[in-house]
């Protein structure tokens, strides 16, 4: 009995599978991945625009409101640093009591915040805080 034959057969078939297993798990991975980052990114702009709250005209109680149940459920899905740099942003406002914060404070640490939204995203950026801005319109 020619056994060669055999072994040809049985290593193409455990090469098939193992083959075709690879492909699933890494496609699995990558849709997976591709899924939660669209889903940080769609979570991200939400908590960004909501941060309009608390800037020049566009302050508002009730967007304030919705920022923050928007950042308590960031604690799921958020980088430590993005976080933090909410975190930041909170301490800011409590620290001012409802009076206005510094202005270049306040760029600094909501600029912060987007920085660390977009190296949780995408790895680096060449960004620095100050170069991100809120702009008001006014009717």
């Amino acid at each position: 009995m020619d056994y060669t034959i055999i072994l040809t057969a049985i290593t193409a078939v455990i090469s098939a599978a193992l083959s075709s297993w690879l492909t699933y798990t890494f496609a699995v991975k990558k849709i997976k991945s591709e899924s939660a980052l669209r889903f940080k990114e769609e979570k991200y702009a939400n908590l960004l625009s909501l941060m309009q709250g608390f800037i020049g005209q566009t302050t508002s109680g009730e967007t304030k409101k919705k920022f923050f149940e928007e950042q308590y459920k960031s604690w799921l899905y958020s980088s430590d640093e993005v976080v933090l740099a909410v975190n930041d942003l909170v301490k800011l406002l409590i620290a001012e009591r409802g009076k206005a914060p510094d202005p270049e404070k306040g760029r600094e640490v909501v600029g912060s915040i987007v920085l660390q939204m977009r190296k949780d995203l995408y790895g680096k950026t060449k960004l620095k805080y100050n170069d991100f801005s809120y702009t008001d319109v006014l009717n």
